[in-house]
């Protein structure tokens, strides 16, 4: 964490994580069983019968998906140490309004970030449609579209979002959790996955081997192969 904070010139003096913050940071981990529980649509629906599993599946998704994404925009927004790229640290643009002031680095590294995440994610949700988004349940395999790219756009456009944010708000800690978040989206996405392979068998399998999870591949066999 100390070679991280060397880049960066922090503007609040006082280190200790913001309580808020901290409630963030579980409220995400938390979601995570629910979540898992969410997906696992054949076990939900063997316990209590079809019509009640998928019932109960909705809720789990609609609690788990709602929940991580308010605690993690809660990373974004609570008090917490502010920093500066040491780069034109001079050059800000002000928000009259919020009485904030932005960095013009930051904002320069926020709009890439930010926007090809937003393609990632509005991309996602079209191929799959927003009740596939809401309800983790998918009736196929989408593989058109930004599910050419990777498999999990909507992740990987909240990761990239997530550091866009950061850099625009100046949040230190939310930066510093980036790591913390790649992870857990690491494992939601294995989770899914394994779900995905028991409902839809080798056809989804041969799916995940030509495209990959969550860092874009651009050699020449996976273009051919998509």
């Amino acid at each position: 964490m100390a070679s991280i904070l060397s880049y960066f010139k922090l503007l609040n003096g006082d280190v200790e994580m913001d309580v808020l913050f901290f409630v963030c940071v579980l409220g995400v981990i938390a979601a995570i069983p629910i979540h898992f529980s969410s997906v696992e649509h054949l076990r939900l629906e063997e316990k209590y019968g079809r019509d009640r599993g998928r019932r109960i599946g909705k809720i789990y998704s609609l609690i788990s998906g709602w929940g991580f994404f308010l605690f993690w925009a809660g990373l974004w927004f609570s008090p917490q140490p502010r920093f500066v790229v040491p780069v034109f640290s001079k050059l800000a643009v002000a928000v009259p309004v919020a009485s904030f002031t932005i960095q013009i680095v930051h904002l320069m590294i926020f709009v890439p970030f930010f926007f090809i995440g937003s393609w990632l994610g509005i991309g996602g949700v079209k191929e799959t449609t927003l009740r596939v988004a809401e309800t983790h349940r998918t009736e196929k395999i989408i593989t058109s579209g930004v599910y050419s790219i990777v498999r999990h756009p909507q992740y990987l456009g909240g990761l990239l979002a997530h550091v866009g944010i950061s850099f625009l708000l100046s949040a230190s800690y939310s930066l510093l959790a980036t790591p913390l978040m790649a992870l857990l989206v690491y494992l939601i996405s294995r989770k899914e996955e394994e779900e995905l392979v028991r409902e839809f068998g080798k056809e989804y399998e041969n799916y995940r081997k030509k495209v990959s999870m969550l860092m874009p591949k651009y050699g020449r066999s996976q273009k051919a192969r998509v």
